[in-house]
């Protein structure tokens, strides 16, 4: 027969619940454990994984935790305003990353839902919600103006989850074709940017370059009924990338700073967040200096519509040469409505409304500052366009003996007159554009119809544009924030007729401060300034070379590439192409 005993029991001599702490091996007392308060905003990790005693092998100091916001409290320079972020100084301690990659497991749940109350939805009886938002083929079916009206408008935009299988070509392609060859450094979630944070003095002003004229006020009084054509204009404006610009190159010898970079590269980093689009940045260390540059054809120069709205514009998809039998989704939209299409219109717009809202024939006069167009050459015969550069530099550093300064080229595109002295920072303006391109299509994103609600509910359209251009606004924002704009213009541009992508008119314009629309969009500054110390912080335990941050196209994560030093340049293309030095293939 065989035996049996008792287990052993651990009695808790101090008459408490559980195994006394007297009776726990030294690794399980959490002695070095710091005390990390929590709010009640704060998200949770796992309690236990047991699957992995080991503990995650994923880097997760993103540079600002509790040195980094010190500098904003009581134990830094003691020259900030803002408070730190509670509890981020060690929660990170307790906070769970999971290193496996979870994209492919998928749910299956065969389970029939519960019925409605009322019935089944049938096309003119339901109540749903989100006939607003959703910009269905039943949404499109309604009047021009407004959200959810006309036949179906408010039924069907509210059934979520309808004909998506013909949504299935919405992958979205990277920015740059990544190489095999290329080694990944680091990944960073979103979400875990959204945290950090990072408060930053005034900058310091180093030169001033270029000319602006002043801004046409008579713009802020046209209406619906006193619209006025968007002309087309031929000027020259200059927005080269860092490492092409000489007044950064003069200013990099002199080791003025240790990050270089221009007002779109740096706010597209500060953005990072809210970005739905691909993109990326080159990074460029030499010695102690980065350099974040932009490449030639890349998503820098152009402006995307209704990036952030829930059923965004979409561009065919291509076939797949791997796969021929695959069936190719081409959506139901006209080519002018395609992404490509509406991205390439809004960056027109754009710029001709920068162009036509300046006075160029004084009085009043235009404004030179200290230094000539630092791009304009002697050969150059075409007018230039009003713009100003003006070279600062933020001081990134979290404690007072750390050396982390970043020189950045700002602009701005207009002065006001009356404001104070231009050449001196005051009355500065940058002007941007908003456009409409048809309220019923597809990618609208339920947008109302300007001509009808922009004078009567301008709040309501305004309402709409930041949550359909959420990310686009935040990047004009801070641009015009670090740029020290005190106002920043935003005109409201549609086509004439909706099926014709040549013609616009301007309907109105609208004023406000950075910081305030920075407030009503809830960009945080900090947050920006956090993401680019961290971004930094990254490339520099890096060796000497090349790098390129990559904004995954389907996902929120920011991963780090380690390039070739010809990557991205005239060379590289031609060994893609087969051919040597002599041009012999």
């Amino acid at each position: 027969m065989s035996s049996f005993s008792l287990p052993q029991i651990n009695d808790n001599p101090e008459g408490g619940w559980g195994p006394s702490t007297s009776n726990l091996p030294a690794q399980f007392k959490f002695k070095d454990i710091p005390y990390a308060p929590y709010s009640k905003s704060d998200k949770l990790g796992r309690f236990a994984d047991w699957n992995d005693l080991s503990g995650d092998n994923r880097p997760t100091n993103l540079g600002l935790s509790a040195q980094g916001n010190a500098r904003s409290g009581g134990q830094g320079r003691g020259r900030r305003d803002g408070q730190p972020a509670f509890g981020s100084g060690t929660a990170s301690a307790f906070a769970y990353f999971h290193a496996e990659d979870e994209s492919s497991f998928s749910l299956v749940d065969n389970k029939t839902g519960a019925a409605r109350r009322g019935g089944p939805m049938t096309r003119g009886g339901a109540r749903g919600r989100g006939g607003q938002n959703y910009n269905n083929r039943g949404n499109q079916r309604g009047g021009r103006g407004g959200f959810g009206g006309g036949r179906g408008g408010g039924q069907r935009g509210g059934r979520r989850g309808w004909r998506d299988w013909e949504k299935n070509g919405r992958t979205r392609e990277s920015s740059v074709a990544i190489s095999p060859d290329w080694a990944m450094l680091e990944e960073v979630e979103f979400h875990r940017l959204a945290k950090l944070r990072l408060e930053v003095d005034e900058p310091e002003d180093l030169d001033t370059y270029g000319r602006v004229f002043p801004y046409e006020k008579s713009y802020d009084r046209i209406t619906t009924k006193s619209e006025k054509p968007l002309q087309l204009l031929d000027r020259i404006k200059y927005n080269p990338t860092t490492s092409d610009d000489p007044v950064i190159q003069e200013l990099a010898a002199k080791d003025t700073a240790t990050i270089y970079t221009t007002d779109v590269i740096l706010s597209v980093l500060m953005c990072a967040p809210r970005s739905v689009y691909p993109w990326d940045i080159v990074v460029v260390r030499e010695g102690n200096r980065l350099f974040f540059d932009k490449r030639d054809g890349g998503p820098f120069d152009s402006v995307t519509v209704n990036e952030n709205a829930a059923d965004p514009p979409q561009d065919p998809t291509a076939a797949n040469p791997n796969n021929p039998n695959e069936k190719v989704v081409v959506p139901e939209t006209p080519a002018i409505n395609t992404a490509t299409s509406l991205s390439l219109e809004a960056t027109y717009i754009n710029q001709n409304f920068m162009f036509q809202t300046v006075i160029e024939t004084p009085p009043p006069p235009a404004v030179e500052f200290s230094k000539p167009n630092p791009f304009y050459g002697p050969d150059e015969t075409e007018p230039l366009a009003s713009c100003g550069y003006r070279y600062r530099v933020f001081d990134l550093g979290i404690t007072e003996d750390e050396d982390m300064k970043l020189c950045v080229r700002t602009e701005v595109d207009a002065y006001f007159p009356g404001q104070g002295n231009p050449t001196e920072g005051q009355g500065l303006v940058t002007v941007r554009a908003l456009n409409e391109f048809d309220s019923r299509s597809a990618g609208a994103g339920g947008a109302p119809d300007w001509r009808a609600k922009l004078d009567s509910q301008r709040g309501a359209v305004m309402a709409t544009e930041m949550k359909n251009n959420s990310c686009k606004l935040a990047k004009w924002t801070v641009q015009s924030v670090i740029a020290g704009a005190d106002l920043l213009k935003i005109g409201f541009i549609s086509r004439v007729n909706p099926r014709d992508n040549t013609r616009h008119v301007i309907l109105s314009t609208t004023s406000t401060r950075p910081a305030d629309f920075a407030a009503q969009l809830n960009v945080s500054l900090a947050n920006g300034w956090g993401i680019v110390r961290t971004v930094a912080d990254m490339c520099m335990k890096q060796p000497e070379g090349k790098y390129v941050l990559i904004k995954d196209p389907n996902k929120p994560v920011l991963r780090l590439y380690a390039v070739p030093a010809n990557a991205f340049t005239a060379e590289d293309d031609e060994d893609e192409g087969g051919f040597d030095e002599d041009g012999d293939a």
